[in-house]
């Protein structure tokens, strides 16, 4: 095992990571930007070091930086968490050249699945179900363009193939505007992605999004940990995220385990890992694969009992995995809301100083987060502050819990999506369970008008 990690991220991220090294007996270094300096996990760290200035491309995406603080604090690995840097293959490049062990895969392994072209075939030679589309990359041949979308059916939706977020894709209905919704997607990926590449799949009218938790060692090991459903979404972001999915046969879920596990192997994959598929009319279609931890890990380790941010810190350190395919069993029903520092109807970013901040308790109630009372929330970072996490033994009972938790939920000085949470935990489609991507969306155009 390690004696000391460097953890290279900021907020409740970078507080569970550091709760998992403690669990270890690893030491934790924290690098942070200026704008962090009071956060809570800095307090509590072994050693921290100040990478530069508030803006995220002088600080948490400044390799130098991190890499520096790694060495002069003589940590032995690097852990990315989520966002930034975590999907970056050129980083883990240089964290692996530079000496340190970079907590998840191979930068060979970000770099197939960070393409999405490329992870789509690799994903059809595995055997993994895709949504129908291009096979690779869209010539620049506009009669071949056309072609491709008469045979996939309109609608179709344009994607760049180095995407990610939501962002780089559009929706085209009819063959007249197809070019141009090629060409635009095109410049932007170029200026957003550096790589101008597209692809085309049939775009699914009203598909769930179901994501499927694989965890993988260097010996070869690897095993899939349930499923998740974050379909309440609003622009391609998660607000609400659960497991198991609700109302859908084990064993179509058990089916698609059981390809990813496949898949992985095939690959040599190590560390943690999620592919994220659609699910409409009882199929499943791979869109992609995120090579890191999930902002939503906990209500997968909540119904496995599995630490999923311990266990990459292992397999990481070369241990094998702690548990075979047999030993994971679901139990009961886990429900995560992302709480931010929003409008809850607007959206609009609330940052400022909280001025009182309660959270809920019981049992079966989580929260991850590295706010405190009189902390000041910056402008400058994603407006995610925390996550309140239930776990009850059937999804009736978490969702009672969930609406107590954030009944007991106070935060005041800024704005929070909280009643935004409290709404939709009423709500008697999604107290159902099954609603599609597109239902949020929905949900908030009525309430609005």
């Amino acid at each position: 095992m390690f004696k000391k990690i460097l953890i290279a991220n900021r907020g409740e991220i970078a507080l569970r990571i550091q709760r998992a090294c403690r669990e270890l007996g690893v030491k934790a270094v924290m690098v942070y930007s200026e704008a962090d300096r009071d956060a809570k996990y800095i307090k509590l760290a072994d050693e921290s070091v100040c990478i530069g200035p508030a803006p995220s491309k002088d600080s948490y995406l400044n390799m130098p930086a991190i890499i520096s603080a790694a060495e002069v604090t003589d940590a032995e690995a690097i852990h990315p968490g989520y966002g930034f840097l975590s999907e970056n293959a050129d980083f883990a490049e240089r964290v692996e050249k530079s000496g340190f062990k970079f907590i998840g895969p191979t930068p060979e392994s970000i770099r197939i699945m960070g393409d999405k072209v490329s992870a789509k075939q690799t994903m059809i030679k595995a055997g993994v179900p895709c949504v129908p589309g291009s096979e690779g990359a869209l010539p620049d041949d506009a009669a071949t363009i056309k072609r491709i979308a008469k045979q996939v059916g309109y609608p179709v939706i344009i994607k760049a193939a180095g995407g990610g977020g939501g962002r780089g894709m559009r929706v085209v209905h009819t063959e007249a505007a197809l070019l141009h919704a090629v060409q635009t997607t095109k410049t932007e990926a170029g200026a957003a992605f550096g790589n101008p590449e597209l692809y085309m799949e049939k775009f699914l009218q009203n598909p769930r999004h179901i994501e499927i938790q694989i965890m993988a060692d260097q010996h070869r090991n690897a095993v899939w940990l349930g499923e998740r459903d974050c379909s309440m979404q609003r622009r391609h972001q998660k607000v609400i995220e659960e497991a198991p999915a609700p109302g859908i046969p084990r064993k179509l879920i058990e089916r698609i385990g059981e390809r990813c596990v496949a898949a992985v192997k095939k690959m040599g994959y190590r560390g943690a890992g999620t592919f994220e598929f659609l699910f409409e009319n009882g199929e499943f279609y791979f869109i992609e694969m995120n090579t890191r931890v999930q902002v939503e890990h906990p209500v997968t380790e909540w119904v496995t009992g599995v630490d999923v941010v311990r266990t990459q810190i292992m397999v990481a350190a070369g241990e094998k995995l702690p548990f075979v395919q047999r030993d994971i069993q679901i139990k009961g029903h886990s429900i995560e809301c992302r709480i931010n520092a929003e409008d809850p109807y607007k959206f609009t970013p609330s940052p400022g100083r909280i001025t009182t901040w309660h959270t809920p308790g019981g049992p079966g109630v989580r929260v991850d987060s590295h706010i405190y009372a009189n902390y000041f929330v910056p402008p400058n970072y994603d407006s995610m502050i925390g996550k309140i996490i239930v776990h009850g033994d059937t999804r009736e009972q978490a969702l009672a819990r969930m609406r107590t938790a954030l009944a007991e939920t106070v935060v005041e000085g800024i704005n929070t999506n909280i009643a935004l949470h409290r709404e939709l935990m009423v709500d008697a489609k999604f107290m159902d369970g099954g609603t599609n991507i597109h239902y949020l969306e929905e949900w908030l155009s009525k309430r609005i008008r």
